[in-house]
């Protein structure tokens, strides 16, 4: 059994903007600095880009943990997929989407759509585990990202 939720955000920018934003280790240090998140391994700065890894640490529940994703699909500036090579879940896959938001007088705005599927380990009690705790947790986590990155573009302009 998979955990799936799915988020939408509207970002003040070009969906090339966006996208780049999306895909920055330096962008996503900065929206996980509560969770003393940080890059240990594969690209640690700058955009990460098809075949590539990060490793990141953090701390969760408490708990220290550590996650290596690989992006897996990448179509600029489209869309990009990074799933877990290793880490604490039994697979995790998240594909960032973008598409392009009309709007009056040329102001550009991109719909971000945040795609997310999931799975614990330790089969029943994970799956308990998704549904009391780590699908809120998540979810919650990539809405206050999608917070700081909607500021960092809002600013840029």
């Amino acid at each position: 059994m998979t955990a799936h939720f799915r988020l939408r955000t509207e970002l003040a920018g070009t969906m090339q903007q966006a996208f780049d934003l999306s895909r920055s280790i330096d962008a996503h240090l900065g929206s996980m600095a509560d969770t003393g998140e940080r890059a240990v391994g594969g690209v640690t700065s700058g955009l990460i880009g098809l075949g590539e890894t990060v490793t990141w640490r953090a701390r969760h529940f408490g708990v220290p943990w550590t996650m290596t994703s690989r992006i897996t699909a990448f179509e600029e500036p489209h869309r990009f997929t990074d799933e877990q090579v290793s880490g604490p879940f039994r697979a995790f896959r998240h594909v960032h989407l973008f598409e392009p938001l009309e709007r009056p007088m040329g102001t550009a705005r991109t719909i971000m759509l945040d795609d997310v599927t999931f799975s614990a380990p330790f089969g029943p009690l994970g799956v308990v585990a998704e549904h009391v705790a780590l699908t809120r947790h998540l979810r919650r986590l990539i809405e206050s990202r999608n917070r700081w990155l909607a500021v960092a573009l809002r600013q840029a302009q």
